[in-house]
């Protein structure tokens, strides 16, 4: 079977900070149409590289490279024109609007209309047909109408994924997606997030190790801001530096 081409690349990534190096001479890729997930012990640098995978910061060395084109110096914004969209840690989305706003606002950016909120109802409704899509995918549909900040926690994060869908992305970069969920909610986004990567590339980070397992294709393990490991999870899982560094003390 053919491998799938790297769709996002680093090589030689540093970055430091006064003197600390939080990432050291990083290479790795992510391939085209998979679940990548980075993980590691609290202080390995994946933040950090994130950050610098989405040009929130900058590198102090190596380059990036996004569909065989140098981004290094790329703006955050830019690469999400260009289908390279983060979705964040701490839930992103506007909390007194309602969920329907929320995605019909990423439309808006999408085609332009970012900050045009004094649009007509007309205009606005241009985008309902696509925004009750979406949310079906989501499984939002019957919330469409709810304020933001009244959905429980895990449908507010499915929102979230669903403005982040909106941006109609090639690659999606989430930032502990299972963050301060309930078994029953890391449930539903875990098969939510196999659902959205069908046609697309996902790349997270995540500290659950279940979830890492279940829907991954590849694992990258970082360690003080190095790669010490790479593969299945089956293969980094067995690996005796891992389980010394991060899975034997966590997840036996």
């Amino acid at each position: 079977m053919e491998t799938a081409k790297a769709i996002l690349e680093t090589r030689g990534l540093s970055r430091s900070f006064s003197g600390f190096v939080a990432v050291n001479d990083v290479n790795f890729s992510v391939r085209e149409r998979t679940i990548h997930a980075l993980i590691g012990p609290n202080g390995a640098g994946k933040s950090t590289l994130f950050n610098l995978l989405t040009r929130f910061l900058p590198a102090t060395a190596g380059q990036i490279y996004y569909d065989g084109t140098d981004i290094t110096h790329a703006s955050p914004a830019s690469l999400a024109r260009q289908g390279l969209v983060r979705s964040f840690q701490i839930s992103s989305v506007f909390p007194h609007l309602s969920v329907l706003e929320n995605v019909r606002i990423a439309l808006q950016s999408r085609h332009g209309e970012t900050m045009d909120f004094w649009l007509s109802d007309r205009r606005l409704r241009k985008y309902d047909e696509e925004v009750m899509s979406l949310l079906a995918d989501i499984g939002l549909e019957n919330y469409a109408q709810r304020i933001a900040i009244e959905l429980p926690y895990g449908r507010k994060r499915a929102l979230e994924l669903a403005t982040t869908l909106a941006m109609n992305p090639r690659v999606i970069l989430l930032d502990e997606p299972m963050a301060g969920m309930g078994q029953e909610d890391i449930q539903r986004t875990s098969a939510l997030i196999q659902k959205v990567a069908q046609g697309r590339t996902v790349l997270m980070v995540e500290h659950n190790l279940s979830v890492v397992a279940d829907i991954s294709d590849t694992i990258t393990v970082l360690r003080r801001g190095e790669i010490i490991a790479e593969g299945t999870y089956d293969i980094v899982s067995a690996d005796p530096e891992v389980r010394q560094a991060y899975i034997g003390g966590a997840h036996d």
